[in-house]
C-alpha cells in the first residue's frame, strides 16, 4: 500500500506480532529488488501519486537494481505532480533549480517549490525562505524560515538564528521561531517513538 509508518507504530507492531508485513495492509514484506520494483510498479499502474514519486526517486538515485537515469525520474515526477503529489513538487523544484537532469530553470524550480509550500511540504518552504535570503530578501526570507521551524524544520530555526546574529532578524522573532519549533517537535512525541528512540528501532 505503499504506506510510511513511524518508528513508533513499527514498534508496536512487532509487539502486537506483525512481523515482516505492512502493519495496514498486512501485505509480507519484500527483501529482493525485484519484487519490491514490481510492487511499485504495480501500484504506478493504478495511479497511485506516492508510488510514482518513490519510483522517481529510485531512477534518481539508480536504486533497487535501476540504472541511475535523472531525465526519467524527472518524468515520473511530473506524472506524480499531475496526480497531486507535494513530494514530487518538491523534488521536481530541486531539478529545475539547479539543474540537475534537466535545463537550469531557476523560476520553475521555485514554482514548484510554491505548490508544494502552499500544501504543507515544510522542506520546500525552507528551500523558499534561501532564495529570498540569497536575493536579500530578508523580511520574505524570514516569514518562510518562521513558518518552517514552527513546523518542526530544525535548519529554518538555525537559519533565523543566524540572520538574527547578522541583526537580519529580531530577538522576538528568533525567540518565536524557537518556542514554535519547540512546540512542533512536543507535538510529534509519543509514548511509543519516544520507547522506539530508547530502543534503537
Amino acid at each position: 500500500c505503499m504506506k510510511r509508518i513511524c518508528n513508533g507504530c513499527r514498534l508496536a507492531a512487532h509487539r502486537q506480532g506483525i512481523h515482516n508485513r505492512c502493519p495496514f495492509c498486512r501485505t509480507p514484506s519484500k527483501d529482493d529488488n525485484a519484487s519490491v520494483l514490481a510492487m511499485i510498479r504495480k501500484r504506478v499502474k493504478k495511479g497511485d501519486a506516492k508510488a510514482m514519486h518513490y519510483l522517481g526517486c529510485k531512477h534518481y538515485k539508480g536504486e533497487l537494481g535501476l540504472a541511475k537515469d535523472v531525465p526519467r525520474a524527472v518524468e515520473i515526477w511530473a506524472k506524480a505532480v499531475g496526480l497531486g503529489s507535494i513530494n514530487a513538487h518538491y523534488s521536481l523544484g530541486e531539478s529545475y533549480f539547479h539543474g540537475d537532469g534537466v535545463k537550469e530553470d531557476k523560476p520553475r524550480g521555485i514554482r514548484h517549490w510554491q505548490q508544494a509550500a502552499m500544501n504543507g511540504h515544510v522542506p520546500s518552504r525552507h528551500c523558499l525562505g534561501l532564495v529570498e535570503a540569497m536575493i536579500g530578501n530578508d523580511k520574505l526570507a524570514v516569514q518562510h524560515f518562521m513558518i518552517s521551524a514552527k513546523m518542526g524544520e530544525e535548519e529554518s530555526l538555525n537559519s533565523i538564528k543566524k540572520m538574527f546574529k547578522k541583526g537580519h532578524a529580531t530577538k522576538v522573532q528568533y525567540a518565536e521561531a524557537l518556542l514554535g519549533y519547540r512546540d512542533a517537535l512536543e507535538e510529534m512525541k509519543s509514548p511509543q517513538r519516544e520507547e522506539a528512540k530508547r530502543h534503537g528501532v
